[in-house]
């Protein structure tokens, strides 16, 4: 007497265990010596705030570069070849070199004062993005007078939180 099967069953087939279908659990890795040395000077304001700045300077100088070169002189059918070449060189030189610092001053402000509030408040959240744009913002704006640094601080501190959203880095 033959035995029937169902039809999404095929004979003599073994069914697979359940074991098969989970992924296999890696063993829980502890970090190197290096590891742990390198997130402490990561994690060091100092570190992080000159790293930054360097990044914002290297960052202005590029747009520097790239804003300069678009800068046409207003005599340019009275300039030679040459004369051009010198004029748009000089111009990306002054541009780049303003970028850069504005940049760099930026950069080293916002991450200090981020870094600082963060450790201080112990916490990770967009209100030390919030506090480190008004920093920064006021700082900058501030040889403008204190309704300039006020305008700096809300400015700022808006722009930065925009960035937060669209980077989304805190819950």
């Amino acid at each position: 007497m033959a035995t029937s099967t169902p039809d999404n069953e095929v004979p003599n087939a073994s069914p697979i265990p359940k074991e098969a279908e989970k992924p296999p659990i890696e063993p829980l890795r502890l970090p190197t010596v290096e590891e742990i040395r390198g997130q402490d000077i990561w994690n060091n304001c100092a570190v992080r705030s000159v790293f930054s700045g360097v990044m914002g300077g290297a960052l202005g100088l590029a747009m520097g570069l790239f804003i300069g070169s678009l800068d046409n002189p207003i005599t340019r059918d009275e300039m030679s070849g040459k004369q051009q070449f010198v004029y748009q060189a000089k111009q990306m030189g002054r541009r780049s070199w303003s970028s850069a610092k504005a940049f760099a001053v930026m950069g080293f402000v916002f991450s200090a004062a981020e870094c600082v509030i963060e450790k201080a408040r112990a916490k990770h959240d967009t209100t030390n993005t919030v506090v480190a744009g008004c920093v920064t913002g006021g700082t900058i704006s501030a040889k403008g007078g204190p309704k300039a640094a006020c305008v700096g601080c809300a400015g700022f501190a808006a722009f930065s939180v925009v960035i937060e959203k669209f980077l989304d880095r805190h819950d």
